[in-house]
């Protein structure tokens, strides 16, 4: 072994063990200058001397923007699931059922956390990772080992272990932290995208994305509770545990409870402690400890007869009111909040929620200072579910909606039929100005990097920024003469903005904050005008007549551009290089083959991925979309689709296409 060699394996070992330090046991031992040093050590070694790759590298966990289909892969052994209970009756029956079928054999209980997450497979060989498969159906599930690698919870080679065993199994919960979760959920919400109900769903959509780096950027989680091989050296499924968590796993919480007054005890103690988690749970699991025990006891077909969960009721708390605020949106939209004293639920600390708009105050009928019941569970927000009246203090006042803007007093605006009251002034109210350069610089627009809501707010205040368009005119000398700014960042947000002019014309539509325009939107006006001057000359009837469009949509498009001072700043990015028109290459491939259809992606594709599926369905002039219904024209099904989505389509009459008749329905042959 050359020294070059000698010195990757000691950089890999070493980063690895600051990994573990600090994303499982949470005690760093060094900086993060220190671990970003290394890191780019091992990056420059590994670049110069290819021939010592490795794709465990710790370097190898930024992920891929070519991750390719998954493939199926069946489980050695059966992902069961399990049975549920929901009071100690329940569980105390689980247990005469589990003494029963021991012929009266006593047996000892071990209480863990239930996790809410996506379940996963992970099959080790001599110490190295070689393969993570989803759950599935059970009995197969997709191969996602390159998504898997890029979290940092999860071991990528074990060494150094004596009682290592040459082949094993270990089984556990792919998570999305609540910090995670929600500043996920704020990304979609800002770039006008669907929110995930919960970090449940948002952990399974993330897992099965067909680019790594994103998976990678999005800070998943894991935990495992469950250890599986042939001739392991172990008697109880405790003791199996404690191998994994000094094996370098992260493991959950969990206990020995020798009597059933032990197993009440830990339900109480976690109906209260698990709210103080980063991570959401949604139960606890029961087992028998002893492994001799479990084969013994066996499992139904769906269930192990040795585990049960056991689920907690829906989180609901009543906290009080502080005050109502209203709060000024990008498109002048006054949203009313509720100001609560804080209280834990569903693993975070709620202080505010919306309260959306003067009718929902109505129908609840707040009162200053009332007992408010807030929900989380499930759900993506706080939510204000109802008024404990009883609580409530006399002579209190209701509350009343504001009439002119908080931000810049002007005389509010309720919009004809709907529920919301605008500020109508535009160019002159703060936050709506900042607002709007904070989505223009969003990732979905023109992903300008280093300007956020803060930065937006200095550069506005500072008299550097009004509009989108003096962005443009930003110089160094300006940036670094502002506090907290250096060299480094100012020239940082200087690349952002030179980038940002190979953005595609569609995201500039979507930048531009035209009211009701999201980013799928700006897709489809882009693609049927091709042009900004096409786009701001057309009448509401005719770009109503675009699918996808309507009137409601073509009206705000004619007011935002009837703006003479929109129109400046359209030109204004025109001078400065902005794209306002599609590129040859762009057009080159367009067709309307696919014009007014609605297509289901599902399955695993051979020939292609399923994103460059979706460019192609929107080249050729179709919409995706997610869920079947009767509105969808077809579904492109690749292989293993999943039988709900199949079952649902032959009720509905959808036809199903595979992959080879698409493409040759695209290619001008089929119909």
């Amino acid at each position: 072994m050359d020294l070059f060699e000698q010195r990757i394996k000691e950089l890999r070992e070493i980063i690895n063990r600051h990994n573990y330090n600090y994303y499982v046991l949470n005690a760093p031992t060094v900086s993060d200058q220190e671990f970003d040093a290394l890191l780019r050590e091992l990056q420059d070694l590994e670049r110069d001397y290819p021939q010592y790759h490795d794709p465990l590298s710790p370097t190898q966990r930024v992920g891929s923007d070519i991750t390719k289909g998954f493939t199926q892969v069946r489980h050695e052994r059966p992902m069961m699931s399990l049975s549920n209970s929901y009071n100690i009756d329940e569980v105390q029956d689980f247990l005469r059922r589990a003494q029963d079928g021991l012929g009266g054999e006593a047996s000892e209980i071990v209480g863990e956390m239930k996790y809410d997450g996506t379940s996963i497979s992970v099959t080790y060989e001599h110490g190295r990772l070689v393969r993570a498969v989803t759950r599935g159906d059970g009995v197969q599930g997709d191969d996602v080992t390159a998504n898997v690698i890029t979290i940092k919870t999860v071991p990528l080679e074990i060494v150094g272990m004596n009682d290592l065993p040459d082949k094993f199994e270990v089984r556990g919960e792919i998570l999305l932290p609540w910090q995670s979760f929600e500043k996920l959920n704020e990304e979609r919400q800002f770039n006008e995208e669907p929110l995930f109900a919960n970090p449940r769903n948002a952990a399974a959509g993330t897992l099965k994305l067909q680019n790594s780096a994103e998976v990678a950027r999005r800070g998943l989680d894991a935990i495992f509770y469950f250890l599986l091989g042939d001739n392991l050296p172990f008697e109880t499924h405790y003791d199996s545990i404690m191998a994994l968590k000094r094996w370098g796993f992260k493991t959950g919480e969990m206990s020995i409870l020798p009597s059933i007054d032990a197993v009440k005890d830990f339900i109480g103690y976690w109906d209260v402690e698990r709210k103080k988690l980063p991570v959401a749970t949604d139960g606890l699991v029961f087992k028998i400890n002893s492994l001799r025990q479990q084969l013994n006891l066996g499992a139904t077909a769906k269930s192990p007869r040795w585990a049960i969960a056991y689920k907690f009721a829906p989180e609901r708390e009543c906290t009080k009111l502080q005050f109502v605020s209203f709060e000024v949106g990008r498109t002048g939209v006054i949203t009313p909040v509720a100001n609560l004293d804080p209280v834990l639920l569903s693993g975070t600390v709620v202080k505010r929620a919306s309260l959306h708009n003067a009718d929902i105050i109505e129908q609840l009928d707040i009162h200053e200072g009332d007992m408010l019941y807030v929900e989380k569970g499930g759900e993506i927000i706080p939510k204000i579910v109802g008024v404990d009246v009883k609580r409530r203090q006399p002579g209190s006042h209701p509350i009343a909606f504001v009439t002119h803007c908080p931000s810049c007093g002007a005389p509010l605006q309720r919009i004809e039929g709907e529920a919301a009251w605008v500020c109508p002034n535009k160019w002159g109210c703060g936050p709506q100005i900042c607002g709007r350069i904070e989505h223009f610089v969003g990732r979905h627009a023109m992903d300008i990097d280093g300007i956020g809501e803060e930065v937006a707010v200095i550069l506005n205040k500072n008299g550097l920024v009004n509009d989108v368009a003096d962005l443009y005119d930003l110089t160094q000398e300006q940036l670094v003469a502002l506090d907290r700014f250096q060299e480094r960042s100012a020239q940082r947000i200087l690349r952002g903005i030179d980038a940002s002019r190979k953005v595609p014309y569609a995201r500039v539509i979507f930048a531009l904050s035209i009211p009701f325009v999201g980013e799928t939107t700006g897709k489809v006006l882009a693609r049927h005008t091709r042009d900004i001057d096409t786009l701001m000359g057309l009448p509401a009837e005719q770009l109503a007549a675009i699918p996808e469009i309507g009137p409601k949509i073509a009206q705000s498009i004619v007011d935002f551009f009837a703006d003479e001072r929109n129109r400046a700043i359209v030109e204004r990015l025109r001078a400065a290089g902005l794209q306002m028109s599609l590129t040859e290459e762009e057009t080159a491939g367009q067709t309307d083959k696919l014009m007014g259809k609605k297509v289901v992606i599902s399955g695993v594709f051979a020939k292609h991925s399923r994103e460059e599926y979706k460019a192609m369905i929107e080249q050729n002039g179709g919409k995706n979309v997610s869920s079947i219904s009767s509105a969808t024209s077809f579904i492109l099904a690749g292989e293993n689709m999943g039988p709900a989505k199949l079952e649902k389509a032959r009720k509905l009459g959808i036809d199903i296409i595979n992959e080879d008749q698409f493409l040759e329905m695209i290619s001008g042959n089929g119909e």
